[in-house]
């Protein structure tokens, strides 16, 4: 008797798969998303909060009040000002990431899944060497290439996600050239282009979405691990993971400092969780 699929199991996915389906979850994970997003978009444009970047001594490490919601830094700088500023940077870089990441790894895995060959072999190898090296060190390493800021923590976080979107498209294609409507499209005599492009590539990438919205939690919490390590955002800007990094030696005097920012990328990753999980249970096979 032969045996079933073996499922492969990803770090996080366990606590993942029981948060989505908990009753409820998703819907949860979207109005986390849609207050912190609506948040971090339009709170920085309301005229009486104060500059993120604008110091006062005389404030400097007040505790949360009616004055400041959140409190204030070393500087005396705003810390909910800070905090809706340094979201919008965090989750801008996230997008950009997995925008990045998305593009690239499903064109690599069209053109790999389809073609075959030699190309196939290429890419396939260079996926491999890419997956040898655990996502953040990757992009550790292409950033102290490229240099610090949050551009270019975008790109390295992103060129970091090519190999997981890739192998997911390429296994789709490899399974959709086969069907039937793919062979006969081929058949009527549309060119290769035509039929990867209007044919393979609606059915084969469904579940990049999916990747897509688990990914945006995992960049959110890379960024901020190289902004912690100050390859972001650089001072006076704000930023979640360089805001914890400037808070984190003190926490006696300011747990504040740490708490909320910390709160902010916690929330941001279980919101798309809870969604990237509610379509994973919801696509097609599962």
């Amino acid at each position: 008797m032969s045996a079933g699929p073996i499922d492969v199991i990803e770090p996080g996915a366990t606590w993942r798969r029981q948060l989505g389906r908990v009753p409820g979850g998703v819907g949860f994970g979207v109005v986390i998303a849609l207050v912190l997003g609506t948040a971090v978009v339009v709170g920085p444009w309301l005229p009486w909060l104060p500059s993120p970047i604008e110091v006062n001594p005389t404030a400097a490490l007040e505790s949360p009040s009616l004055a400041h919601p959140m409190g204030t830094d070393h500087l005396g700088r705003d810390l909910l000002s800070r905090f809706l500023h340094g979201g919008r940077v965090s989750l801008a870089i996230a997008l950009g990431a997995v925008a990045l990441g998305g593009t690239f790894g499903t064109l690599l895995g069209l053109l790999a899944g389809f073609f075959g060959g030699r190309l196939d072999v290429t890419i396939s190898w260079l996926v491999e060497v890419l997956l040898a090296f655990p996502g953040v060190l990757l992009a550790l390493a292409i950033i102290t290439m490229l240099g610090a800021g949050p551009t270019n923590v975008a790109i390295a976080v992103g060129i970091a996600f090519v190999p997981s979107f890739t192998r997911v498209v390429r296994a789709s294609v490899l399974s959709v050239r086969e069907r039937t409507f793919v062979e006969a499209a081929a058949a009527i005599g549309n060119p290769p282009m035509v039929v990867l492009l209007a044919h393979v590539l609606p059915n084969a990438t469904r579940s990049v979405q999916v990747i897509a919205t688990i990914g945006m939690g995992t960049a959110i919490l890379d960024a901020a691990a190289l902004s912690f390590l100050g390859l972001g955002t650089q001072p006076p800007s704000p930023e979640w993971g360089a805001m914890l990094s400037s808070g984190a030696g003190m926490l006696r005097s300011g747990w504040w400092l740490t708490v909320f920012p910390g709160l902010g990328i916690f929330l941001a990753v279980l919101s798309v969780n809870l969604i990237g999980e509610g379509l994973m249970d919801r696509s097609p096979g599962r």
